[in-house]
């Protein structure tokens, strides 16, 4: 038994197929588009689905993917090679971490010399208010 001939609602223009769609274009227009593909084309998703899986099968990205270990590269088979670029690698990612720290201490410093600036500017501005105040209390 295949799965659409086992389903009360076949892959027909039925009264029922037809006001489920009509509700579902209703309700949330994907779910109306969804019942009239399925109105259409429900009898062919089986053989879609099983070409689908024979194309896989049959296709190069799938070795390509199983040949990939964890950490997302695969192996030569070239033992001094893989080695090679294990080391490689790992001082890759020792220099990213240095430059990273870099960047943290840089931005410190920008902190910091926007901080004495803003500093700098707020007593000047404090300075200038006191002096605006007193010439004006004269008057």
């Amino acid at each position: 038994m295949t799965t659409t001939k086992s389903c009360m609602i076949k892959p027909a223009w039925t009264p029922a197929t037809i006001g489920l769609m009509v509700l579902g274009f209703v309700v949330f227009w994907p779910l109306g588009l969804a019942m009239l593909a399925y109105i259409l084309w429900g009898d062919r998703f089986e053989n879609m689905l099983r070409d689908a899986k024979d194309q896989w099968r049959g296709s190069p990205l799938k070795g390509a993917f199983e040949q990939m270990n964890t950490t997302g590269y695969a192996r030569t088979g070239n033992v001094a090679f893989d080695d090679y670029r294990e080391r490689e690698l790992k001082r890759l990612e020792e220099e990213r971490a240095k430059l990273d720290a870099m960047r943290a201490d840089f931005d410190d410093f920008l902190r910091e010399l926007r901080r004495a600036r803003d500093q700098e500017e707020f007593d000047r501005f404090m300075a200038n208010r006191g002096r605006s105040s007193s010439d004006a209390a004269p008057l």
